[in-house]
């Protein structure tokens, strides 16, 4: 491993690396949800496009079932197998195998390590700073924009709280 913090040279320019250069990174929620990464397009100087090569152990999911709205999202298999949760269905993917997950397809999807050996794949997509991602699963609702997330059982009316009974009177100056 390097010390380098970034592909970029001090002219700013981007350089080849090898993955293993870029830092691992892992994380981990419950007994449910873990993986390792490397944000290969953030040590290479990208910000438009998100690529990412991670690693799922043995019975792990890689995130909350979710879809984005404006984000497309690519996955590509590398060495090893999982099940692709997509929506109600599952699907077996292997080495060679890709999917796409186009933005505003309303069918929420994960990866999980069904294997006794680590499953090792490229994410790609798009950082669209205006995304909303949507957890089916939860019903949580993320608008990146705002940083926040919001619970989609609690929908609200266009009119919902507003008061049009009377005209609101203009400031004094």
């Amino acid at each position: 491993m390097s010390d380098k913090i970034s592909a970029v040279n001090a002219d700013g320019v981007s350089e080849p690396f090898t993955a293993e250069t870029a830092p691992l990174e892992a994380f981990s929620h419950g007994e449910r949800f873990g993986s390792s990464f490397r944000h290969l397009s953030s040590f290479g100087g990208g910000d438009h496009v998100g690529v990412a090569l991670e690693e799922l152990a043995p019975g792990k999911e890689s995130n909350p079932s979710h879809y984005h709205m404006l984000e497309e999202e690519h996955a590509y298999i590398l060495d090893g197998a999982l099940t692709l949760k997509l929506g109600a269905r599952s699907f077996i993917m292997k080495a060679g195998d890709y999917v796409c997950f186009p933005a505003g397809q309303k069918v929420g999807h994960s990866l999980f390590n069904h294997t006794d050996a680590p499953c090792r794949y490229l994410i790609i997509g798009e950082r669209n700073p205006n995304d909303v991602i949507v957890y089916p699963e939860s019903g949580r609702v993320c608008v990146r924009l705002t940083g926040e997330g919001y619970d989609k059982a609690s929908t609200m009316e266009y009119w919902q709280g507003i008061d049009a009974s009377a005209s609101r009177p203009l400031p004094q100056e």
